[in-house]
């Protein structure tokens, strides 16, 4: 199958897309009273817990779960209440260990009923509610701490002292719901990323735990949040790819499922929020961000390593009715320790949103190719869903402009025989740049973000042109793609972060008959000669074997190397050593590629092939010019 982009008019598309989200949005009124639901209210209504137990007695992969939150909660009974302590502007680590500990001891309580959970719960609500603050300056700190302590005072109500629910309801209200009125602290309010989702969402369980004793305070940040959290959703239109990527799809996107599940529990209805262009289509999204090897497609601010559980995927596949969503999840029961899961601190949810769903009888998805448009365009290809040594190829577009972004554009990652070999660095922790001065989150072109190693183009997957920076304001859409087998590919004019370096660069990547990798630069230069350097950041050790090919080889696999273009060209090494005195260590990686001189109006072709060496004799060098694909 083949795709091609629409030829529209993009005003009329984007009234098109403006009109469509005031369709959904429309709805978006809370009533004037609040229902009479009882405690527990949040997530799981009083007796919901018996479906759950019927599902842990026929299905012996949640039983395991299951077993391990409870593990988990006794673990936690032996710990000391958490501390008021404060890292550099964060006090975030204590919020989401408090939120961790309380919905698992809170989840054990209800589904086992022993007071022992009840007890050290409370004792570590009680401890929170005597902070001086949960540190407002960073709000998501509040806002976690605030779900936290809502879960807890919710989900415990019945059992918990007059004195007890007093005064962890006025925590709730003076260190949680009040500040968010606040001018200096509530900027998240107009936020389009994952701030608006995770603040409000904090704000919405608080709200709707005390609701009884602050009704006209409730209604009114309830009210709020309904209004405002379609500003973030926004960015998921028009089909899916979250702009902030992977990790921050998991954090992001998880709090607005609670946020929406909260509402849905309460009123019976997300009043239409849910059906915004591209959120349910998300799914598809962060499934086919996870490679053959079980890493996931870490660009942007993403941690690096393999993924775990995703509680909102069960969420997203009730409401698409399409279990095949969870083929990634199901992967993480059969292959890793199942205790790991237990450091997620919405862990419970799953067992909420995945009751009645088997997770043994979840088969592979259909299809190996996913695209998305957006403020960050992606595509996603891969040989197979169950071949561990399968061909797996991320390609992004997009703009360094968006929220977490990076230099980046056009870049790739790359795996085969079980090893990724075109990587990505992701993130660095953000406290060991702030502590050193660092401005970090400046998306401006002369921001200091840039000079950190890790997020400029340097040493990304991508080209530069007489060693400048990419061009912050630029972007660039995935332009034409086919899902065919036998040359699976997308394509992306990357020239607009470029401007006024070369005049064209367009790129192209595929895999082609299912056996090996093409990446394919079609470059003009402006009227002066420019120097290009194609980049490709590795884990593995790269022995040059001549002037255009390199060896790769790592775990015991080889990769080749091969580079096709104008003139005599250099394959060559650069080391990844630090920077700066802020930039993180890079230990085990190497940066492989080539530089060429470009001269005045040069129109240039370079392609470079990633060949498994099981595929080594099986490679065409007819590769047809960017134009001719899928023709």
């Amino acid at each position: 199958m083949k795709g091609e982009p629409i030829k529209s008019n993009p005003k009329i598309l984007l009234l098109i897309f403006f009109l469509s989200w005031n369709s959904y949005s429309q709805n978006q009124i809370l009533p004037d009273t609040f229902p009479e639901v009882a405690h527990p209210r949040l997530l799981l209504l009083t007796g919901e817990e018996k479906a759950i137990g019927k599902m842990l007695e026929k299905d012996d992969q949640w039983r395991k779960l299951h077993q391990a939150i409870l593990t988990e909660s006794d673990a936690i009974i032996a710990l000391e209440p958490i501390e008021r302590i404060q890292i550099g502007r964060r006090l975030l680590d204590k919020s989401r260990e408090a939120l961790r500990r309380i919905f698992q001891l809170s989840y054990a309580y209800r589904l086992t009923g022993e007071e022992k959970y009840f007890l050290r719960a409370e004792k570590e609500m009680l401890a929170i509610s005597q902070f001086s603050d949960w540190n407002p300056s960073h709000f998501l700190d509040v806002a976690e701490m605030t779900m936290a302590m809502a879960i807890g005072y919710d989900w415990l109500f019945e059992n918990l002292s007059s004195e007890s629910r007093a005064a962890i309801r006025h925590s709730i209200v003076r260190l949680g719901i009040e500040p968010s009125f606040d001018s200096k602290y509530n900027s998240f309010l107009k936020a389009t990323h994952n701030w608006n989702q995770v603040c409000n969402a904090g704000m919405v369980f608080g709200a709707l735990a005390v609701f009884e004793d602050y009704p006209e305070l409730a209604q009114k940040t309830l009210e709020r949040a309904v209004e405002s959290i379609p500003l973030a959703m926004k960015d998921y239109g028009p089909d899916g790819a979250y702009p902030e990527g992977y990790g921050y799809w998991g954090y992001g996107t998880s709090f607005n499922v609670l946020f929406l599940s909260a509402l849905e529990k309460v009123y019976g209805t997300d009043f239409g929020l849910g059906q915004a262009p591209g959120f349910l289509e998300s799914a598809g999204f962060y499934k086919n961000m996870t490679g053959a090897t079980g890493l996931s497609y870490n660009w942007g601010d993403a941690g690096s390593g393999s993924g775990s559980i995703s509680p909102a995927m069960f969420w997203f596949a009730q409401k698409n009715d399409k279990p095949s969503l969870l083929w990634v999840e199901k992967k993480h029961f059969e292959n890793k320790d199942i205790f790991r899961f237990t450091g997620n601190r919405i862990l419970p949810a799953a067992l909420i949103w995945g009751n009645g769903i088997s997770l043994d009888a979840i088969q592979q998805p259909a299809s190996l190719f996913w695209k998305g448009q957006g403020a960050n365009p992606v595509a996603l290809m891969r040989t197979s869903w169950t071949d561990p040594n399968a061909i797996y190829l991320g390609f992004k577009a997009g703009s360094p402009s968006v929220n977490h972004g990076h230099m980046d554009i056009g870049s790739f990652i790359m795996e085969a025989d079980g090893v990724r070999w075109a990587m990505d660095f992701g993130m660095q922790d953000y406290e060991s740049l702030e502590s050193k001065g660092i401005q970090l989150f400046g998306r401006t072109q002369d921001a200091q973000r840039w000079t950190v190693y890790r997020l400029n183009n340097y040493v990304h997957n991508t080209l530069t042109f007489d060693d400048q920076l990419h061009l912050v304001k630029g972007y660039a859409k995935i332009d034409r793609f086919s899902e065919d087998p036998g040359f699976m590919f997308a394509i992306s004019d990357i020239s607009s972060v470029f401007e006024g370096q070369i005049k064209n660069a367009e790129r192209g990547v595929a895999i082609v008959d299912g056996k090996y990798v093409v990446v394919q630069d079609e470059i003009k230069a402006l009227e002066k000669a420019t120097s290009m350097i194609w980049n490709m950041l590795t884990p593995a050790d790269v022995i040059l074997t001549g002037g255009n090919t390199a060896t790769l080889e790592k775990d015991g696999e080889r990769l080749f190397l091969k580079v096709d273009g104008p003139g005599k060209i250099n394959i060559r090494t650069w080391s990844t050593d630090p920077k700066t005195d802020y930039d993180a260590p890079n230990p085990g990686t190497t940066r492989v590629g080539f530089e060429y001189e470009l001269q005045a109006i040069e129109a240039a072709t370079f392609k470079v092939y990633l060949i498994p060496e099981k595929s080594s004799a099986e490679v065409s060098t007819q590769i047809p010019s960017l134009s001719d694909w899928g023709k």
